[in-house]
């Protein structure tokens, strides 16, 4: 088991059942190896967490900006609570050394460990929730989640990446981005596309996907990091 008093420690917080604090972290492939283990999985606290979040953050930018339309909050807190956003958090949080994962996703440190690391920070809120009630869990989230809101709106990390390089490539260059389909290939039902975003005549990076938005919308997030934008 875990040190899981070390991250308390780190947290500045204490539980009163060691146990919910434990399920958070405990991964389902886990169980498929500790057939012994008491815990059960940390789903159902995930699913729990992910509705608390939801209801602080927008509580939080329902007050504190009170002359923001509907769809502007909506998009705030959708940069807010992204899996990208959450995984973020939980690996400064250093949730990645608390996971209780089987053998074969412990190898895996790419995108499935990101998701993996955002349900964990899911399930952890919900948990905290149980445990120590909803002012507790808020002010955890104001602390770890909704400080980073400022740069998100002074970044624009809240609009999808095709709008976001389109501005920046209009602004720094005066050039409008094009999608070009480099590659298609499944049948109807099963699409596959390759889209590359050009500046001019210059390819500036490709994306992939199931749909062309989809691999549009990728290959612009790549441009980004490319560019440094």
């Amino acid at each position: 088991m875990k040190n899981f008093s070390r991250l308390e420690k780190e947290l500045g917080i204490n539980f009163k059942d060691k146990n919910l604090l434990a399920r958070a972290f405990c991964h389902r492939s886990y169980l498929n190896e500790n057939h012994d283990f008491s815990l059960e999985h940390n789903e159902r606290l995930e699913f729990l967490g992910d509705a608390v979040l939801e209801l602080v953050v927008t509580e939080f930018l329902y007050r504190h900006y009170p002359k923001k339309t509907e769809g502007e909050l909506t998009a705030w807190r959708a940069a807010l609570v992204n899996a990208e956003s959450l995984a973020q958090t939980a690996r400064k949080l250093d949730f990645n050394e608390y996971l209780l994962l089987s053998r074969g996703e412990t190898k895996d440190t790419g995108k499935a460990r990101d998701f993996i690391l955002a349900n964990s920070l899911e399930a952890f809120i919900g948990s905290f929730y149980l445990d120590r009630g909803y002012e507790a869990c808020k002010a955890f989230i104001k602390k770890h989640l909704l400080n980073k809101l400022s740069e998100i709106i002074r970044q624009g990390l809240f609009k999808d990446s095709k709008s976001r390089f389109q501005e920046k490539a209009q602004e720094k260059t005066s050039i409008t981005p094009v999608y070009k389909v480099l590659q298609e290939s499944g049948p109807d039902h099963a699409k596959h596309f390759e889209i590359g975003v050009f500046l001019e005549n210059k390819l500036v990076a490709k994306g992939e996907g199931m749909s062309k938005q989809e691999a549009e919308e990728k290959s612009a997030k790549k441009a980004l990091e490319i560019k440094k934008w």
